[in-house]
Formats: C-alpha cells, sequence, structure tokens
C-alpha cells in the first residue's frame, strides 16, 4: 500500500493519468470500504483543490454522507433532491457548471459554485455517489466525468 501521494503537474489529462494509480496503490490489500472511501477523497482533493470531494453512500432509502474532505457536509438527502439525490434518481453522472442555476440545489456550503456527481454501481443498482464541488463556475466537463468514472470503477466491491 502507497501511503503517499506524488502531486502531478500539467494538463488535466496529465494529471489524473499519474494519479489512478495512485489511488489503486492506495487501495491495494485493503477491504475496508470507510478506508479507500477516505483515501480516494483525500487523493481527489490534494490533486486538484477542489472545495469538497467525497461521498454519500445509499442507507435506508437515503443518501448519508460518507467519507469527504472539505468544509462540513449536509447529512442526508433524500432520492431526486438536489445534484446528488438526482444522480442517484436518474443514475447518471450529472456536471452542473453553475449551481444556482440548479432546480433544487441543495447548498451545504455557500462557497460551491459548480459541481460533478457520479453514481457508484454495485451490480444493477446505485450503492452511492462520489460528490465534487469547486469554487469555481463551469469547474467540471466531460474529461472529469470519464476519468471520475474511470475512479469509481476501482473501487473494491463495485462493478460500474
Amino acid at each position: 500500500m502507497a501511503e503517499d501521494l506524488q502531486i502531478a503537474r500539467g494538463t488535466k489529462t496529465e494529471q489524473y493519468a499519474a494519479l489512478l494509480p495512485q489511488i489503486r496503490a492506495l487501495m491495494e490489500g485493503e477491504s475496508d470500504p470507510t478506508a479507500n472511501l477516505a483515501n480516494i477523497a483525500a487523493a481527489l482533493k490534494e490533486q486538484f483543490g477542489w472545495l469538497w470531494v467525497g461521498f454519500y453512500l445509499v442507507k435506508a432509502g437515503e443518501l448519508v454522507v460518507g467519507p469527504f474532505q472539505g468544509p462540513v457536509a449536509c447529512t442526508r438527502i433524500r432520492k431526486g433532491k438536489g445534484v446528488c439525490g438526482t444522480s442517484w434518481a436518474e443514475e447518471r453522472t450529472l456536471i452542473v457548471p453553475d449551481v444556482d442555476a440548479f432546480p433544487g440545489h441543495i447548498a451545504c456550503s455557500g462557497l460551491s459554485r459548480s459541481e460533478i456527481v457520479v453514481p457508484i454501481h454495485s451490480g444493477a443498482q446505485i450503492v452511492g455517489v462520489l460528490d465534487v464541488d469547486s469554487i469555481e463556475l463551469n469547474a467540471f466537463d466531460r474529461e472529469d466525468q470519464q476519468w471520475l468514472e474511470d475512479v469509481v470503477k476501482i473501487i473494491p466491491g463495485v462493478n460500474a
């Protein structure tokens, strides 16, 4: 297991390409999902400096905050509510260039300006979401979507 993160410089592609193997190494031999999700959130936050990076996990019909890095977060989100709940309900990644323009956006932090939410599949069902917020408008694009979808696919026990 690697316990040191090498921050990559260069293009977004180069940064993700350097980070993904490090995330794999962080999870190597570790079966505890909380530990793995915590290290993924930390690695993404350290590499990209986003405002908030974390996971919400489906528990008893709600998304419940899991491991994250950033300001305090909303604890529970109902299916279909906000960006996270909508991503869960629609079973797809959502890229929101301006959270203030998203109907029903849940403002856990007033500093958040844009967001991407990636559902985490286990078999045929959604078991959680990866949520990333930025202080910049329009911070996320299809490239982020592709790489972050690749990140959730390598979480042990998850089949996206």
